[in-house]
């Protein structure tokens, strides 16, 4: 397994979900105070000793964090047909999005913790760097 640096930052926001095809309560209109964990890593640091500077991924995170909160997440692309607004759905938004915003090459966001509630938790994470 090839060593890695990881730095990790995390995001609040509120916002209501329902989930479509869900035979349940959570099909209803309901609200969460999400928490995520956004997990980057890479195999070196730049010249000053840093993986990726902590502000440019938060800044990365607040567009996001802007986005979904106090909204209605089943309004918004994709999770207004595309997908459904699960956790798992939401932590995978997250990784995709901000590697997307991620310019530099030595650094990967691979892994997202996503909390509906203190206790419960999706996580999406990409494979293994290879060796």
């Amino acid at each position: 397994m090839a060593a890695f640096y990881e730095v990790m930052i995390e995001r609040n926001f509120s916002s209501a979900h329902q989930l479509r095809g869900y035979k349940g309560k959570c099909e209803n209109l309901h609200g969460h105070n999400y928490k995520v964990e956004i997990f980057a890593r890479g195999e070196e640091l730049n010249n000053i000793g840093l993986l990726i500077d902590f502000g440019d991924l938060k800044e990365a995170a607040d567009e996001i964090v802007r986005y979904l909160d106090h909204r209605n997440i089943n309004e918004l692309p994709p999770f207004d047909e595309e997908l459904n607004p699960s956790a798992e759905n939401l932590a995978k938004f997250f990784v995709d999005y901000l590697n997307s915003r991620i310019s530099d090459e030595r650094v990967e966001v691979y892994k997202v913790r996503c909390y509906e509630t203190p206790t419960s938790v999706a996580t999406y994470q990409l494979s293994e760097p290879p060796a």
